[in-house]
């Protein structure tokens, strides 16, 4: 392979693009609040310090993200029927009052007991836990029966400023169609339009000889109690000439904001080291 002179994973090309829309953002959230958190330049500065962390791989803690992280977890080891080394899954049982009640049927006193039906997974990631419905999973599991989990895919993507590395982990690979499992609290229609997962795998399984052009993001909605709201799929299909010279066009200006701030980088991978 040709040495790259930069490498690229795909979700940071979000968080450039969250970055260089963050005026959009702001007003999207706070542009008719009487009482923002913050001013649009400190919410710009905010993302602006977000994206260098995240170039520089500084640790950061998100209740979100683990929550994501587990469910993707829980998926997969349904999908290969295994134990998981990293999050730890337990089943939650439907438990079932039982007891004597009175002449009108009131109960005078019961039991709860636990039944075999299971309910729900609870799945304990990073000291956090979280309880996914059994039927949830099972939805997801089975439309991913035979997928490969956790496929990382990498090509070199040629720009006016040298060879780029783009890569990413696909969570599930079908053999006609890429799927990325997404977890959120707040889902509006085409919420994932502007990622570029979309555009990063199709190019790279391209490049390395799997012409696999449809992609998945396959949505589930939580509201602030921790339920389903509801799942959504969007979906894709790569076209070459239209969506490679827009994932050029990305890189190449990021490329730019690396250039610019590169005093600010101490993690150098990102600019083909090691």
């Amino acid at each position: 392979m040709q040495q790259p002179k930069y490498r690229i994973y795909a979700t940071l090309l979000d968080a450039f693009w969250n970055y260089l829309n963050s005026d959009i953002i702001y007003n999207r959230y706070w542009g008719f609040s009487e009482n923002p958190p913050c001013t649009e330049e400190e919410f710009q500065q905010k993302q602006f310090q977000e994206l260098i962390n995240r170039i520089n791989r500084k640790p950061f803690d998100s209740e979100a993200a683990d929550k994501g992280t587990a469910f993707n977890e829980v998926i997969d080891c349904m999908i290969e029927n295994r134990k998981s080394d990293t999050v730890k899954v337990e089943k939650v049982y439907k438990v079932e009052r039982v007891g004597a009640c009175d002449e009108v049927g009131r109960p005078l006193d019961y039991e709860e007991v636990r039944t075999n039906t299971v309910i729900a997974l609870k799945a304990t990631y990073n000291n956090r836990i979280f309880i996914f419905p059994i039927s949830l999973c099972r939805e997801f599991a089975n439309y991913y029966k035979g997928a490969l989990t956790q496929q990382r895919v990498e090509a070199i993507l040629p720009t006016s400023y040298g060879n780029v590395l783009v890569y990413g982990l696909i969570d599930e690979l079908m053999p006609t169609s890429v799927h990325d499992i997404k977890t959120t609290g707040s889902y509006t229609v085409g919420k994932f339009k502007d990622h570029h997962q979309h555009l990063v795998y199709p190019y790279a399984l391209m490049k390395n000889g799997s012409d696999v052009r449809t992609f998945e993001y396959n949505i589930v909605e939580f509201n602030k109690g921790g339920y389903v709201v509801d799942t959504y799929t969007e979906t894709y299909v790569f076209n070459p000439e239209r969506d490679i010279p827009i994932l050029t066009n990305h890189c190449e200006e990021f490329i730019r904001f690396l250039e610019e701030n590169r005093a600010l980088i101490t993690d150098t991978k990102i600019f083909g080291n090691g």
